[in-house]
């Protein structure tokens, strides 16, 4: 199973719990990206940022998953931030923007998400930091570590509806009908990507 896989099946486990965390009234919309957001509308926020073509990949596992990454180029940082996301019939489940940033740029970043979205507690867990705000089933996620002068750092925006609705039926086929045959397996109808976003088929899994 692929990484991306992975992560989304982590995600919709931890997603219960996750609703007792501070709940913010703002919609969680950073940089023009947010959760939820259709792979149209990710690729031009890409567009804006320098990123080129969005390049996804679509799973052999899941024909409804598609993994995709960019590399953007943002006023506020000194570095290129990375892009990945998994996309669920076209639209977010999952994005991370990911990078290292300078103390400053850091320290700028975390005070914007706290005036935009309001103070939460920070986690530890040995050298990672954590700030964690939900909103009617979605999720934004700040984790940061410091490296070599830098503050290592992750912005994930996670939909939670976008999950269930993939989770759901995995969870019904792995459950045994009893009196129906099981159906025959239909190919995925085959889609055409937005424009500006590059989908390959790869891997064997």
């Amino acid at each position: 199973m692929r990484p991306f896989l992975r992560l989304l099946s982590a995600l919709v486990v931890t997603a219960t719990p996750l609703a007792a965390q501070s709940v913010q009234p703002a919609a969680f919309d950073v940089y023009g990206f947010r959760p939820g957001a259709t792979l149209r509308e990710v690729s031009s926020a890409v567009r804006e940022l320098d990123g080129g073509a969005l390049r996804c990949d679509r799973s052999r596992l899941d024909a409804r998953v598609a993994e995709c990454r960019a590399t953007l180029s943002m006023a506020e940082m000194s570095g290129p931030v990375e892009l990945w996301m998994s996309a669920i019939d076209s639209v977010t489940g999952v994005l991370t923007l990911a990078g290292n940033f300078a103390p400053d740029e850091f320290d700028a970043l975390k005070a914007r998400l706290e005036r935009r979205f309001g103070q939460v507690d920070a986690q530890v867990q040995g050298p990672q930091w954590m700030m964690q705000w939900v909103k009617g089933g979605r999720m934004m996620r700040l984790t940061w570590r410091a490296q070599q002068g830098v503050k290592s750092t992750s912005l994930s925006l996670v939909d939670g509806h976008v999950l269930d609705g993939w989770q759901a039926p995995r969870r019904a086929s792995a459950t045994p009908a009893k009196a129906a045959p099981a159906p025959k397996k239909k190919s995925a109808p085959k889609t055409t990507p937005p424009a500006g976003v590059e989908v390959e088929q790869k891997g064997g899994n």
